[in-house]
């Protein structure tokens, strides 16, 4: 389409300038110079969309849209110079009364099919220039659209000239050099409105609701705490939105990239092409409870925490945990390293009086264990005989035993009641875990899933 136009402003530059030449009228000649920098306007045109359309390389990481701005930008200043020497040759010849208009039909002719031909092109413009976001498009479209009344303003201007010729109405001979005064006025005033946008493209402004619709959008995505940092530029017909998420810092790796992808989603129902880049920053959240808080601690330091505990003791709070560290950590390390740990806590939650860290060893090795079938056995009678003291369970079931080395360790599903609360399962396990090392008490470790009957009936 840019091409069509460049030829297009070729052959229409070379008319008028010949109706111009024939006629001697200022107004034909104006609008041929202004034919002219359309040609040369044009041929930037082309080029820069060309250009734009390049992808991103490593010189140019957000590709090269801005050559359009920039096109628009020159092509806007290219407007304003010719606007300012038809002034200035209208005005000399209004003073100096030196014209003398020759009578033609060519000029008529000619304007007549400038006309047409802006008018074809500005439609086609706009429409192609509304499908792919082009700026340059976009100024070129309105840029023939101006042409149209200005070879308007022009051909009034002639016609009228002739008439007071004619006539012999004197003021009317200088109906022509007033007209490609008007109609430079009229330029000038479309092309500060198209320089002033093109400077805003190239200095990364837009539109302050575009960035507003962008964060709110962005802070309706359920989980996110705030929008700390929202950057939007435009590069072309391509927009590029850059945010800072604030998240609970409970949410783990998986949540996150849940939650970018809905925040993602979220932006692009206010920009649709936008290309988007999301950084996340863990905050605290509003309704954190005194366990998060301590978790979110011991995640911090990259260690597992269990059996998290809070009791409150003459009115002041005490925490015990028990924390999971290599177990081929020296002493001296752990202690240090737990150390650290509880002074964290402490300051995180300063409503917190007291910590007590108990230190477990977390295994290094794949643990490899040797089958006893008889031994298991009995065990494994144990565990259903102590299960058997609970009206709550309803079965053990995938009983497994194992030994590591001198250890033996024992692992199963208890089925419980589906409306028993949490406190209720707890009890119930802790107390057959308890009856059943009274009568094995070589058992090293009791791992017990609990699961509803529903569940399990499937």
């Amino acid at each position: 389409m840019a091409l069509q136009s460049m030829l297009a402003a070729c052959c229409m530059t070379t008319l008028k300038l010949a109706a111009g030449l024939i006629s001697g009228s200022l107004g034909v000649l104006s609008d041929a110079a202004h034919s002219g920098l359309d040609l040369v306007g044009s041929g930037i045109t082309f080029f820069s969309v060309r250009v734009s359309d390049k992808p991103a390389d490593e010189d140019h990481t957000y590709g090269h849209g801005k050559v359009e701005n920039l096109s628009a930008f020159f092509e806007a200043g290219l407007m304003a110079i010719s606007c300012a020497w038809i002034i200035w040759e209208a005005i000399q010849r209004i003073r100096h009364n030196s014209f003398e208009l020759r009578y033609s039909a060519w000029p008529v002719l000619v304007l007549l099919s400038s006309i047409a031909v802006d008018f074809w092109r500005s439609r086609e413009l706009r429409s192609v220039a509304e499908q792919t976001g082009s700026p340059a498009l976009a100024t070129d479209a309105f840029h023939f659209a101006s042409d149209i009344w200005a070879s308007l303003a022009v051909l009034a201007g002639l016609l009228a000239t002739w008439a007071g010729t004619a006539l012999h109405i004197d003021w009317l001979r200088y109906a022509d050099p007033i007209a490609a005064i008007f109609v430079s006025l009229m330029i000038i005033r479309i092309t500060t409105q198209l320089t002033r946008e093109a400077v805003g493209v190239l200095m990364d402004q837009i539109p302050a609701e575009t960035r507003m619709r962008v964060i709110r959008e962005a802070e309706q995505v359920p989980g996110v705490l705030a929008v700390e940092q929202a950057r939007v530029r435009r590069s072309g017909p391509n927009y590029f939105a850059d945010l800072t998420l604030a998240l609970p810092r409970s949410y783990t790796f998986e949540h996150t990239g849940e939650l970018v992808r809905a925040a993602t989603e979220a932006v692009h129902r206010a920009i649709p092409t936008a290309d988007v880049v999301i950084h996340t920053v863990p905050r605290q959240a509003r309704a954190e409870s005194i366990f998060d808080r301590v978790r979110a601690v011991a995640a911090r330091n990259n260690v597992a925490v269990h059996d998290l505990s809070v009791q409150s003791h003459h009115g002041k709070l005490h925490v015990e945990l028990h924390v999971e560290l290599d177990e081929n950590l020296p002493l001296i390390e752990a202690h240090n390293f737990v150390s650290g740990l509880e002074a964290e806590i402490l300051r995180e939650t300063p409503e917190i009086d007291s910590v007590l860290t108990h230190i477990e060893s977390e295994p290094a090795t794949i643990e490899q264990p040797e089958e006893m079938v008889e031994e298991n056995r009995r065990i494994e009678k144990a565990l259903r005989d102590a299960a058997a003291h609970y009206e709550e369970i309803a079965d053990v079931h995938q009983i497994l035993v194992g030994r590591t080395g001198e250890h033996i360790t024992l692992s199963c599903h208890c089925t419980l009641p589906d409306d028993l609360s949490m406190r209720q399962v707890h009890e119930v396990i802790t107390a057959l875990e308890d009856r059943f090392k009274l009568d094995c008490p070589e058992v090293h470790r009791v791992t017990i899933h609990p699961e509803p009957v529903t569940d399990n009936t499937r």
